[in-house]
């Protein structure tokens, strides 16, 4: 159980937790603050509203229902090739177009059945597959008999993804040249796979240079600090101001210019970032454009574009320098499906990484021939997309790698369904929800941000510190610093009102900033947020009023 009175020195030590571990501590103390606070009937007069986290309280319906309607089909398709009791067979694939269109015409009262009907009609005409093939890879894949073959991503699927990724992610105009896909257990998986395979690799050593983009996603700040890893890290920090006391949470040029250092080997961001949930602007794409093309030619970016879908006309930095990029993209925050665990790592077929592993030293292409050598009589030849597949099985097991069928045939569904006019009004939908969530914070809380047209607005870091020389001058900002821990106003609204945030400090922004989930609490839980924020603040206010008349 969390303490609830702590000390200055307490309160500094739990800043050195993870935000994601220091949130449970902040939900501890707004369970008691409910238990002590009893209202009517028993009933406790205190809503814990937890703003904590990203998980999403959203989920789409429609390519569900048409993922069940599938399973039906295919468990027909089993039992047609071998009925025993609940013993059935493999579906088979001649002929297997026609049996689901059959099935279709027989079944128009089933959920999902229009739906899934639309999505396959749809990878027929726009990839041009083969009927009965991509028909029989769905339904072979749902019913999950068979490991996954090929084992990075499946054919139809690869193709499902490379049209929705072009379409969300590079805004309908794709680089030059095809990515190639590797379907994750989510973005989380893509990331331990990348820095892993890189390291496995001798694309990255112990202790070389890399750069983060900050504000980040915590975790990309505690990797490189593991022991594993020991990365030198430079930070590349988004400090500028739109006006007084606003914060634009945009990259100054010469924040940018640090990647010209050729010694910095990779640099990771997420786009639109978290927590400030700002898209690059072209003005930052361009000018790492320059860098990559003029001073650090061989500088490999991470980018971590799970939220890019909340932002029109989003363009990943991907399809601007597609050489050197790896993109990550999870399913999880658009779709509500954290728990279906759904990404990929995507990577250009000319790329810059697989040129390294080229040019290395002839000891270490015998090292990795060792290491991949029982895989084929040519590893030199893998590429580096097919060994993040190896390495996440420790070689030895790659005959068994991969995401699982079921899970990738839900990936495609998803997929398909944005391609829809309905998955596009879904999209508008979920958009419009968040961005109301975010106007309601601000008119409880009474305070202004950025307008900016790149705002994803799936998060939100207010910067307290800066509101505070904002609204009564520098002097109560001093006052807040020297008196308190910057993660002083979450524990009080833990304690006081049951309110769960997390500390922007924990993603390298500012020490005072808070980051509050604008998708996982209802719409109008977040004008309860702002009000017990702005009472909150107003009440550092009064304590430093008090102190100034007193001294």
């Amino acid at each position: 159980m969390a303490e609830t009175n702590l000390t200055r020195e307490q309160i500094r030590q739990y800043a050195t937790l993870s935000p994601f571990e220091l949130k449970n501590v902040f939900i501890e103390l707004a369970k008691e603050s409910q238990a002590d606070q009893p209202g009517q009937k028993g009933k406790t007069s205190v809503q814990m509203l937890n703003a904590g986290r990203g998980n999403p309280n959203w989920v789409a319906t429609g390519p569900r229902e048409a993922f069940h309607a599938l399973g039906y089909f295919a468990l027909e398709e089993s039992r047609r090739v071998w009925t025993a009791d609940n013993l059935g067979g493999m579906p088979e694939e001649r002929g297997a177009y026609e049996r689901f269109d059959t099935f279709v015409r027989r079944h128009p009262d089933l959920p999902g059945i229009d739906l899934l009907a639309q999505c396959v009609q749809l990878g027929i005409e726009r990839f041009g597959f083969g009927k009965d093939a991509f028909v029989h890879e769905l339904t072979d894949s749902s019913v999950g008999d068979n490991y996954p073959v090929p084992d990075r991503i499946l054919p139809h699927v690869q193709e499902i993804v490379r049209g929705y990724i072009s379409d969300e992610m590079f805004a309908k105009e794709p680089p030059a040249g095809d990515f190639s896909y590797f379907a994750t257990e989510g973005g989380t998986a893509a990331m331990c796979y990348i820095f892993d395979s890189l390291m496995k690799n001798g694309i990255l050593h112990k202790g070389d240079k890399i750069a983060l983009m900050v504000p980040v996603f915590t975790p990309y700040i505690e990797i490189p600090e593991l022991d594993t890893y020991e990365f030198d890290v430079t930070y590349v920090e988004a400090n500028l101001f739109a006006e007084a006391g606003v914060r634009e949470w945009r990259y100054p040029e010469q924040e940018v210019a640090k990647l010209a250092d050729p010694e910095i080997k990779l640099v990771c961001l997420v786009n639109p970032s978290n927590p400030p949930s700002l898209a690059l602007s072209a003005r930052v794409r361009d000018q790492i454009r320059d860098i990559v093309a003029t001073s650090n030619p061989n500088l490999l970016i991470v980018t971590d574009d799970v939220y890019g879908t909340f932002v029109e006309g989003f363009r990943s930095i991907a399809a601007d320098l597609p050489r050197n990029t790896l993109l990550v993209y999870s399913y999880s925050k658009h779709y509500g499906c954290t728990g279906w665990r759904l990404g990929v790592i995507g990577l250009n077929d000319d790329n810059v990484i697989d040129e390294m592993l080229t040019a290395l030293p002839a000891a270490e292409k015998e090292r990795l021939n060792k290491r991949y050598g029982t895989l084929t009589l040519e590893p030199e030849k893998i590429r580096f997309i097919d060994r993040l597949v190896a390495d996440s099985r420790q070689v030895a097991l790659n005959h068994t790698a991969g995401l699982s069928l079921p899970q990738q045939v839900m990936l495609s569904l998803f997929s398909l369904f944005d391609m829809l006019d309905e998955g596009q009004a879904y999209k508008d939908r979920i958009r419009s929800i968040v961005r109301g969530r975010l106007e309601l914070l601000l008119e409880g809380a009474h305070m202004k941000i950025a307008d900016d047209p790149q705002r994803a607005a799936y998060y939100i870091e207010l910067d307290l510190m800066a509101q505070a020389e904002l609204e009564h001058g520098p002097e109560f900002a001093t006052y807040l610093s020297e008196n308190y821990e910057p993660i002083d106003p979450l524990f009080r609204l833990a304690r006081q009102t049951g309110v769960v945030l997390l500390n922007g400090g924990g993603f390298e922004g500012p020490q005072w900033s808070v980051r509050v989930s604008l998708a996982n609490l209802d719409d109008l839980d977040y004008l309860k947020i702002g009000h017990h924020l702005r009472a909150i603040f107003d009440a550092y206010a009064e304590e430093w009023r008090t102190a100034t008349t007193s001294s």
